[in-house]
């Protein structure tokens, strides 16, 4: 990854530099792991990994395990997966967040020592009711008043599982009146009786994240906490933590928009729904915006960082365009991938003038956009197989393809004329005999006649049988964030975002090809070897482009 121009998050820390040029600069990525990454995520990984090694210094991959009861080493694995597959090598380490458990507790208790932590027996639901809202203020708990030496007696307490869940919270003593919601004594420990994927059965009360977070930051030097803009109502909160612990030096919190994307749902809680209804096949379903999907599909690392970069790093939100990421991927495979023929829909073409044990090759370019990647030969025998979709028995207006006493050009080879049609019982088609001119392989009419149509052929002596895995998006609504009232999710899936095309036909080459090789299909788009079925091709775009020029 190459370093790119600034943007806002430079532009302070550039400023935080002049005033102190010996800062040496510290990003994370905290995920929690309760699901797999999806292209959102990678909006956060680019920004902290690329900020970092800007500026010469570090990033850590930090789990955010606090919520032991979402949890899941499956997730913890995936992250670090998808983290290095993007090349994002978190070179300040590998943390977790319960990795800071006795010390956000060593800290919860110098906050009840100093008198700015309690215990609090409130309900959550009243514990709602005392908060108050935008336009009015809470009001103090009942239980705000406790002593130091009572708080200190229950907070252990808590710790050695003397009550039940949600029986008492530990708050933070700041204000009940603040404008800030997220200032009026929030609740920063929990009571939880559930077995962590980490620490066991050590705890029972875990912290909540607008608590553990800073902590964790300043444990590790963090300099610049970079995080989505949700965050920042709850920057004063982050600042009141480091600031009222003690912290020196102090990490600072900046926020960005998030990424949303057109057509696509990010809610990890709703993709794990369609997961586990298995609505989906898999996380790593080729529809899903999940990093794991993708990757599946066929896209790179560069492609989702190029269309990243391409939306933008600002605080303002915005709707982007899914047509720019799939011009990120086709630009980059246009330039890189092989290409390879494959028939969708094979009809039968049978070449009555060719002899019929006769084999010659044909050379065709492996990528026209890269002379140095060669040729390649492709058998040619007296049956072949065309796609349906370029033969009409009763053309339209201007159809230059293959048509009754009709010239068309086999790509690269010879050109035919189509004599006779042979059809079923039920009248479908089921074999094209035609005649070849035999002086045109490769070639032009040596009399001057001219050929308009082109189409891609293979031989059927060689080509092998494969699917094909077609691809739409996975809802019909654009603005996800925007459906209306009354309706879900489940309203607006798209039934034809998968249609399974079998029985094609391809070069015999990509028989062999390796899970997650990518081509181009010659006429028709980009395809990638599906990793979990065998003969099995996933399109990862179209060829046609229809995200605007600049």
């Amino acid at each position: 990854m190459e370093e790119r121009n600034s943007n806002f998050i430079h532009d302070i820390i550039d400023e935080d530099l002049r005033n102190d040029p010996n800062l040496k600069i510290h990003t994370r990525f905290p995920p929690e792991p309760n699901g797999y990454l999806h292209i959102g995520s990678a909006k956060a990984i680019m920004i902290n990994y690329e900020t970092a090694k800007k500026y010469g210094g570090l990033f850590n991959l930090r789990y955010d395990d606090t919520n032991p009861a979402k949890e899941d080493n499956e997730y913890v694995e995936s992250i670090y997966e998808d983290l290095t597959w993007l090349g994002a090598t978190p070179s300040g380490g590998v943390f977790y967040g319960s990795d800071y458990f006795d010390k956000c507790y060593e800290y919860a208790v110098k906050l009840i020592r100093d008198g700015k932590a309690y215990v609090c027996d409130l309900t959550a639901e009243e514990m709602k009711e005392y908060r108050g809202t935008l336009t009015e203020k809470g009001k103090n708990s009942p239980y705000r008043d406790r002593s130091v030496e009572e708080n200190l007696d229950l907070f252990e307490r808590m710790k050695n599982g003397e009550f039940p869940d949600g029986a008492k919270t530990l708050r933070a003593k700041i204000d009940m009146a603040s404008p800030n919601i997220n200032m009026r004594d929030p609740a920063i420990y929990r009571i939880v009786h559930v077995s962590h994927h980490r620490q066991g059965d050590k705890w029972c009360i875990y912290p909540l994240y607008d608590y553990a977070h800073p902590i964790q930051d300043a444990l590790e030097g963090i300099t610049h906490s970079l995080c989505s803009l949700e965050f920042e109502n709850h920057r004063p909160l982050y600042d009141w933590v480091v600031e009222n612990i003690g912290f020196d030096p102090r990490p600072k919190q900046r926020e960005f928009a998030r990424l949303n994307v057109t057509n696509t749902v990010m809610s990890k809680r709703y993709l794990r729904y369609l997961v586990e209804n298995d609505m989906v096949d898999g996380w790593d379903d080729p529809r899903l915006p999940t990093l794991c999907g993708l990757r599946r599909r066929g896209y790179t690392p560069e492609s989702i960082f190029n269309f990243v970069r391409s939306a933008g790093i600002s605080k303002a939100d915005s709707l982007v365009d899914i047509a720019m990421l799939e011009h990120c991927i086709r630009e980059e495979l246009n330039a890189t991938a092989p290409r390879r023929i494959c028939v969708e829909h094979p009809i039968k073409v049978v070449i009555t003038n060719y002899p019929e044990d006769k084999v010659e090759y044909f050379d065709l370019p492996n990528n026209p956009q890269d002379p140095e990647a060669g040729t390649r030969p492709v058998p040619f025998t007296r049956e072949v197989y065309i796609d349906e979709a370029d033969f009409a028995e009763v053309p339209p207006p201007k159809f230059f393809r293959m048509k009754p006493q009709g010239e068309v050009r086999l790509m690269g080879a010879y050109i035919v004329k189509c004599e006779e049609i042979v059809k079923d019982g039920n009248g479908n088609v089921v074999e094209i005999r035609c005649t070849a001119d035999l002086e045109t392989g490769n070639g032009m009419p040596t009399d001057g006649r001219k050929i308009k149509g082109t189409i891609h052929w293979l031989s059927a002596k060689f080509a092998k049988e494969a699917t094909l895995m077609l691809y739409d998006k996975l809802f019909t609504i654009e603005n996800v964030n925007d459906i209306p009232e009354g309706k879900t999710y489940n309203d607006y899936l798209n039934p034809a975002s998968l249609t399974k095309v079998e029985h094609c036909k391809i070069e015999a080459s990509l028989a062999d090809a390796k899970p997650g090789d990518k081509f181009q299909f010659v006429r028709d788009g980009y395809y990638c070897k599906d990793t979990k079925h065998e003969n099995t091709f996933n399109r990862v775009v179209g060829l046609k482009d229809s995200f605007p020029k600049k």
